[in-house]
């Protein structure tokens, strides 16, 4: 009895260790690969780290990249303006044959006829060259060409371009526009400010464009310059004589507004639509 015993234990016992054998491997596997994942976490986690560093310096190196682009595209505007100081932008000029074959000629007639009194003072009206532009003629399109007048003297220039803003030019009776030739970008610039300059100028604020594409307004007693009109509109909305006056942007985009009546005599309110499509 008591060797049975004995064997059943014995037996017992070398299955309890087997089975404690193969539960410490199982354990010291697990620990294996625990510390294989440790190792693996930490990796990808310091390769985050050199991503992460990495994009910080392709930030700063697209953000520098961005300022020497824009630096590049104000000076070529800046150079391109000023090999355009010297020349003046003709608008309404007719398209004949008799006009574009002596467009030099012409441009004398209409400093005699508009601001005679530079000729009396004895100022080079002389030009380099005058053109039409484009240089071709699109027939689909009804307005004349502009002409571009280049001339010899820089003051005879800006005399011409301050009589010009003073009173309407006219060539033969017919109505046109001189104005200061500039690049295309900086005519785009202060196209921008079109809206507000009617507005101002509707205000009394004596509103001005200034080179290159700077607003400036008498308000108050002082003169104010802006170079970006969301300067200027932070500006309106500080003052409660121009807050809620300049707010354009929804008549430009052609958005409803909604506006609510009360009729007397009526609880409910009509709420009706309308666009506002009249210009400042």
């Amino acid at each position: 009895m008591t060797k049975k015993m004995e064997a059943f234990w014995e037996e017992k016992w070398e299955i309890m260790q087997k089975k404690f054998t193969h539960l410490q491997n199982r354990c010291d596997q697990t620990e294996k690969e625990n510390q294989t994942l440790k190792v693996r976490i930490r990796q990808l986690e310091d390769n985050d780290c050199v991503k992460e560093q990495e994009l910080i310096k392709q930030s700063q190196k697209t953000k520098k990249l961005e300022e020497n682009i824009k630096y590049l595209t104000d000076k070529v505007t800046y150079l391109e303006n000023r090999g355009r100081r010297d020349n003046l932008r003709i608008i309404g000029l007719p398209e004949k044959p008799e006009i574009n074959t002596k467009l030099n000629i012409v441009i004398q007639d209409i400093i005699k006829e508009n601001c005679p009194e530079i000729l009396e003072h004895g100022g080079n009206t002389a030009t380099d060259r005058a053109h039409r532009t484009p240089s071709t003629l699109n027939p689909q399109k009804t307005t004349p060409r502009n002409v571009i007048a280049k001339f010899q003297s820089s003051q005879t220039k800006e005399k011409i371009l301050q009589e010009a803003r003073k009173r309407q030019f006219r060539y033969k009776e017919m109505p046109i526009r001189v104005t200061q030739d500039l690049a295309s970008s900086t005519l785009n610039d202060r196209k921008a400010w079109n809206m507000i300059f009617r507005k101002a100028r509707e205000l009394g604020l004596q509103p001005r464009i200034s080179y290159p594409a700077k607003l400036t307004i008498y308000f108050q007693g002082k003169v104010w310059a802006f170079n970006k009109i969301g300067d200027f509109q932070l500006f309106a909305k500080k003052r409660p004589e121009l807050c809620g006056k300049f707010d354009t942007k929804n008549k430009e985009q052609g958005i409803p507004e909604k506006v609510n009546i009360k009729e007397r005599g009526k609880e409910k309110n009509v709420i009706f639509f309308f666009y506002s499509n009249s210009l400042l």
